[in-house]
């Protein structure tokens, strides 16, 4: 009987000791998830308010998404720490841990991170964005995405090329559609004795009779050189970005269907052979 009432007693004793943990711990791991819940929940509601605020203010793409994520970023492990440390946990070695691993990772990673940081500086700084014709790296092409690791160029015959933003931020970059306008730089050679006046007059007549070429800055036609076989013109007409391509184009048919016309002609390499009669 005894032996009962013993057991009975530990039984007891372990079923109070129980509940008390699951009171205790119950409820700071209910209220745990409610921190983690709801802070993932408020941390999307201001990443949200955040790129409607940035794309109001017709910010790029590329750094909307980057300031978003890292946000996103920087709240979640807020979040995770804070619901950690409502269960009791100390969290300053977690802080040290996290430390001490990020070091080894950055270590290893150096290469990569890197080119992380070149991406923050081509966001910030933008030197170019996506949607630019730009030449870097003895490569030519449009940007088509930019991300943390590297930039994606399209070539004119739809080729991609993928170059890593450490690589692409050290070297020289040329934007060639950084700004509205553009000059058109054209050489037209002419035989020496050709009327040198009417070739530039027919030449300025086709730039102006352009619709994209734009009337200020005023194009320019003048001789550029006294080459070896040629008399050289410079032609310095200014077109929007857009219209740089077919504008060259048209301009170059234009003057050569012009100089036809009024019989001006483009030198070309010529050799004469000279026979010697009785040395064949």
């Amino acid at each position: 009987m005894l032996k009962i009432e013993h057991y009975e007693d530990k039984v007891q004793h372990y079923s109070d000791l129980a509940m008390t943990y699951a009171t205790e711990y119950g409820l700071k791991i209910l209220g745990s998830l409610l921190i983690f819940f709801i802070g993932r929940w408020i941390a999307g509601k201001i990443v949200f308010l955040i790129k409607k605020g940035l794309n109001k203010a017709k910010v790029d793409p590329t750094l909307v998404s980057f300031a978003a994520n890292a946000t996103y970023v920087g709240l979640i492990v807020v979040i995770v720490i804070a619901a950690i440390s409502n269960l009791g946990v100390e969290t300053t070695s977690f802080v040290a841990v996290f430390g001490a691993a990020g070091l080894a990772v950055g270590l290893a990673l150096k290469d990569t991170l890197s080119n992380v940081g070149a991406a923050v500086l081509i966001i910030f700084f933008r030197p170019f964005k996506v949607g630019d014709f730009i030449e870097t790296s003895g490569v030519m092409g449009t940007v088509k995405t930019i991300n943390l690791f590297s930039t994606t160029l399209t070539t004119t015959d739809n080729r991609s090329i993928i170059i890593p933003n450490g690589t692409l931020i050290s070297g020289n970059i040329i934007n060639y559609t950084g700004n509205d306008k553009r000059r058109v730089d054209m050489v037209f050679d002419i035989d020496y004795k050709d009327d040198l006046r009417l070739a530039k007059e027919v030449i300025m007549e086709v730039l102006k009779a352009n619709p994209k070429v734009l009337a200020e800055p005023a194009p320019v036609v003048a001789v550029g050189a006294l080459a070896q076989n040629s008399v050289q013109i410079f032609a310095r007409p200014w077109v929007a970005v857009d219209d740089y391509w077919d504008g060259m184009f048209e301009m170059t048919e234009a003057v050569k269907l012009e100089f036809d016309k009024h019989g001006i002609s483009i030198p070309f390499p010529q050799m004469d052979l000279h026979v010697r009669k009785g040395e064949i």
